[in-house]
């Protein structure tokens, strides 16, 4: 006689056996069903507050890298990709006095909040730097080109100034509304800093 006789085994009860099988079931049920419910959540297009966007994702995203960008002096400004910089982009209106004024300060708080990688971030002025911007090496003038107005979706048809984030390729990927509140900017900033 072997270990395990199958002639001389004892019955299994069959209420005990259709229970494990019940058991059975709800298991693989809730097992496959979670998959099921991930997958209808994410055709739908939801997704958790944590990971949404605070700005506008631009999509497709506006490559400015093909066209260019120059400094207000007349030079180019330098891509560089490998140094993996993220750009802020304020596309200001004509008139733009006390906007662009609380902007360009609240932008240079962004900037600093960033701390280590504050470094790795440009903040770019179609235009002049507002005066009341503080005196920081991270502001910077760009040649007021309508080549780049044109490029950049809907930056001149609001009332005050548009911002843009843009990648280290030269995309931009995310516009943010005039009166738009720094925190959401400095939030996508950060993620996407961490990325790297």
């Amino acid at each position: 006689m072997t270990d395990f006789d199958t002639d001389h085994a004892p019955p299994v009860d069959p209420v005990l056996r259709a229970r494990n099988r019940r058991m059975l079931v709800v298991i693989a049920i809730a097992f496959l069903g979670t998959f099921f419910a991930a997958g209808v959540l994410r055709f739908s297009g939801w997704r958790p507050a944590g990971l949404k966007s605070k700005g506008e994702l631009l999509q497709p995203a506006a490559d400015l890298h093909a066209r260019g960008l120059v400094l207000a002096d007349g030079q180019p400004y330098p891509w560089e990709p490998i140094a993996r910089k993220w750009r802020i982009v304020v596309v200001p209106p004509a008139q733009c006095a006390q906007a662009c004024d609380t902007l360009a300060r609240q932008l240079d708080t962004v900037w600093q909040i960033q701390g280590k990688d504050a470094s790795r971030v440009d903040v770019l002025w179609l235009g002049a730097v507002p005066a009341a911007a503080p005196a920081t090496s991270h502001q910077r003038a760009l040649r007021n080109d309508a080549g780049v107005h044109a490029a950049l979706p809907r930056s001149g048809t609001e009332a005050g100034p548009v911002t843009y984030v843009m990648d280290p390729n030269g995309f931009a990927v995310l516009r943010y509304a005039p009166g738009f509140d720094p925190g959401d900017l400095r939030t996508d900033l950060s993620r996407l800093l961490k990325l790297q």
